[in-house]
């Protein structure tokens, strides 16, 4: 997942980075590196100090991907601090280049992971990843399940998401790209 993020934070750098003059041109490659390096360091301290219910909400794309969502603010902070510390870049200038690129490389990925026809981010991956560990990665998929259940993804009304609710999607509506695409908010 790391790779993947990387070319996002490449595709989105230009202009939060490199078209930017308050970063200087010699550190345009590090900032990019260090947005990459924060975000997944960040997810990842977010999955172990228990935030399922935050990056459940983030990859289901029940919350909006903006500055008042809590993973962007934490991320965004992050970043921030780190780009002032590792560039000495000031206060005004880190937190810019944080909230113009997080917000977007996040809602690049939250897209890409619901897309059934985009292969390059799957939501299992990308939470086995930032997770480290089975149990946390099976807190925040469950946490996905009961928000899946909330908005009425349980076919068969057993009060759970499993392989007979995508059966009964499979079915009806569209397969099981047409049930992960309801799961995830497509339409």
């Amino acid at each position: 997942m790391f790779e993947q993020l990387t070319q996002l934070v490449q595709q989105y750098g230009k202009t939060a980075v490199v078209n930017n003059n308050a970063v200087p041109n010699e550190h345009n490659d590090g900032v990019m590196n260090e947005a990459g390096n924060s975000i997944f360091s960040g997810l990842k301290k977010i999955a172990s100090e228990g935030g399922a219910e935050q990056l459940a909400g983030l990859f289901s794309g029940n919350s909006p991907i903006d500055n008042s969502n809590p993973v962007v603010k934490q991320l965004t902070q992050q970043l921030s601090g780190d780009l002032g510390s590792k560039f000495g870049l000031s206060s005004d200038a880190s937190s810019g280049v944080a909230a113009g690129l997080i917000p977007q490389i996040l809602s690049s990925l939250v897209n890409k992971a619901k897309d059934p026809n985009d292969n390059s981010f799957q939501i299992s991956d990308i939470i086995s990843s930032i997770s480290g560990n089975s149990g946390q990665a099976s807190n925040i998929m469950d946490t996905i399940s009961k928000y899946g259940v909330q908005f009425g993804l349980d076919q068969n009304a057993d009060g759970k998401l499993d392989v007979a609710d995508v059966m009964a999607v499979a079915k009806t509506k569209g397969g099981i790209a047409g049930f992960i695409g309801k799961l995830f908010g497509s339409k």
